[in-house]
C-alpha cells in the first residue's frame, strides 16, 4: 500500500511539473509571436510611410466608428506618400462610422491626390466614402448608390402574446426607449424615428447633391434608395470613370502629375499586432500542441464571436443587402 501510496505521488508531482512546462512553452510561444508581428508591423508601417510611393488603402466589410481608423489616415495625411488610392468593397453600416470615415478621407484628400476606386460594392455608407474622392473609378459591373437611411429593430409582441409574457415598464415619458420591441410601436413613437431617418436622409441626399454635383432631375433618379451597376453609375454621375486600379494610376499620372512607375505600398489602418489574429492562430496551435486542446478551441472561437459582434449595428444604418455583409 505504502508503494502504491508512493507511486501516485510521485504521478502527481510529475503531472505538474509537466502543466509547468506546458505553460510556460506556451506563453514563450505567444511572446515570440508577438514580438514578430510587432517587427512585421513596424517595418510595414515603415515601407508605407516612404516618400515616392502611392499609399493603398483598403476599406472591406461593415463600416462603424472606429477611432483607430481616423488616426491611421490621420497619419497617412500628414506623411510624405505622393498619392492615395482607396479600394471601397463595403454594403455600409452605420450612418455615424460613415460620416467619420467620409470625414477622415476628405482630410487626406485635402492633402494628397486621392482616388476612389470602387472592387465590387460601395453602397449606402460604402458610397459615403466614395465621395469622399473627387475621382470614383468603378468596374462595369460593381454596385454603387443605395442612398438611403434605414433604421431597423425587431418587435417580440405577438410572439410574448402566445407565450404568455407581458413586460412591465415605468419610465419618464411615452417617447423613452421607443420603439422597444416588446410591445406595438405607438404612432407618436413612430413619427419620432421616421424625424430621425427623414434628417439623416436629407443629409445624405445634400451629400451627394453637393459632392457629385448633380441637377435636380438626376439627383432624383439616383436617390431612391436603389443600387445601379458601374455603367449606370457612370452615366448617373455617381461614379467618373470605368475600370480598376491601373485606371485609377492612369489617371493620377495625367491629372495629377505623378510618376508613372511610382511604387505602391499598402497603408494598414490598423496595427497588425493590435489586431490580435496572428497571435490567436498562433497561440491556439501552441495550446493544442502542447494538450490542451479544449483551451484552443475555445481560443479560436472568440474570433467566431467576434465576426458575429460584427453584424450587430445599433443605430440608424446606411446599409444594403445586410445578410451578404461581412
Amino acid at each position: 500500500m505504502s508503494l502504491d501510496a508512493d507511486v501516485i505521488v510521485d504521478r502527481r508531482r510529475m503531472r505538474r511539473k509537466l502543466t509547468f512546462w506546458r505553460v510556460l512553452a506556451v506563453l514563450v510561444a505567444i511572446l515570440g509571436v508577438g514580438a514578430v508581428a510587432a517587427t512585421v508591423a513596424r517595418r510595414g508601417d515603415a515601407m508605407a510611410g516612404g516618400a515616392d510611393t502611392i499609399a493603398r488603402v483598403t476599406i472591406t466589410g461593415l463600416i462603424r466608428n472606429d477611432q483607430e481608423r481616423v488616426e491611421a489616415l490621420d497619419k497617412l495625411a500628414k506623411s510624405n506618400v505622393k498619392a492615395v488610392i482607396v479600394h471601397i468593397d463595403s454594403p455600409g453600416g452605420t450612418t455615424a462610422g460613415s460620416e467619420q470615415l467620409h470625414e477622415s478621407l476628405r482630410r487626406v484628400a485635402a492633402a494628397k491626390p486621392l482616388v476612389v476606386v470602387v472592387d465590387g460594392l460601395a453602397a449606402s455608407g460604402g458610397y459615403i466614402a466614395a465621395m469622399s474622392s473627387d475621382h470614383i473609378v468603378a468596374q462595369e459591373t460593381s454596385l454603387v448608390g443605395s442612398i438611403g437611411v434605414l433604421f431597423q429593430y425587431p418587435n417580440f409582441t405577438d410572439l410574448l402574446n402566445k407565450v404568455g409574457v407581458k413586460v412591465e415598464e415605468i419610465k419618464s415619458s411615452p417617447l423613452k426607449a421607443a420603439p422597444n420591441g416588446f410591445e406595438p410601436t405607438s404612432p407618436e413613437a413612430r413619427a419620432a424615428i421616421e424625424a430621425l431617418v427623414k434628417d439623416s436622409y436629407a443629409w445624405f441626399h445634400d451629400m451627394v447633391r453637393d459632392r457629385r454635383h448633380m441637377d435636380d432631375a438626376t439627383l432624383e433618379r439616383v436617390t431612391d434608395g436603389r443600387v445601379f451597376t458601374g455603367r449606370q453609375g457612370l452615366e448617373l454621375k455617381l461614379v467618373d470613370q470605368l475600370g480598376n486600379e491601373q485606371t485609377a494610376i492612369d489617371w493620377l499620372v495625367k491629372e495629377k502629375g505623378i510618376k508613372a512607375d511610382t511604387p505602391m505600398r499598402d497603408w494598414q489602418l490598423r496595427s497588425r499586432f493590435s489586431d490580435l489574429s496572428i497571435l490567436h492562430l498562433a497561440a491556439g496551435a501552441a495550446l493544442d500542441a502542447v494538450g490542451l486542446g479544449p483551451f484552443a478551441r475555445r481560443l479560436t472561437d472568440w474570433g467566431t464571436v467576434q465576426a458575429i459582434d460584427r453584424l450587430n449595428l445599433d443605430g440608424l444604418l446606411a446599409l444594403w443587402h445586410p445578410s451578404a455583409a461581412d
